[in-house]
């Protein structure tokens, strides 16, 4: 069993900062479980372009409010809390916080903590063995 508190993880290199965004890893690769799990917080006023070429990602919005824009189809959806959005098709979007927003997001490949996104907002994938393994 794993145990792990947002507070575990502050400050470490799983804890990732940029001026539109943070995001706590909490759970990454190396554990082995086929899946990593984020809190990530998104700043009021910014807008953020992602496109997860090489991953699955779930988001659950537990505070705040704001928007992703899909940018194949320019459909625009409001987040607030209690939405979750599913990039199932490596959805290239666009968020839109208008307060600051909080979300639990689940990467599938997991994300080994040390991926970066590139000038597309991609995470390259980076595989990891697991831990023990």
């Amino acid at each position: 069993m794993i145990v792990r508190s947002l507070e575990d993880v502050e400050g470490t290199d799983s804890d990732i900062k940029t001026e539109n965004w943070r995001s706590k890893r909490i759970i990454l690769a190396k554990e082995g479980v086929g899946f990593s799990v984020h809190e990530t917080t998104l700043y009021a006023g910014t807008e953020s372009e992602f496109w997860y070429a090489n991953h699955i990602e779930a988001v659950f919005i537990t505070q705040g409010e704001g928007t992703v824009t899909d940018k194949a189809t320019g459909e625009t959806h409001e987040l607030k809390p209690g939405t979750v959005y599913l990039l199932n098709d490596h959805d290239k979007h666009i968020v839109r916080p208008r307060t600051e927003i909080k979300c639990v997001c689940v990467f599938n490949p997991p994300v080994t903590g040390r991926e970066v996104h590139d000038e597309n907002g991609v995470y390259p994938l980076v595989l990891e063995e697991p831990a023990g393994a």
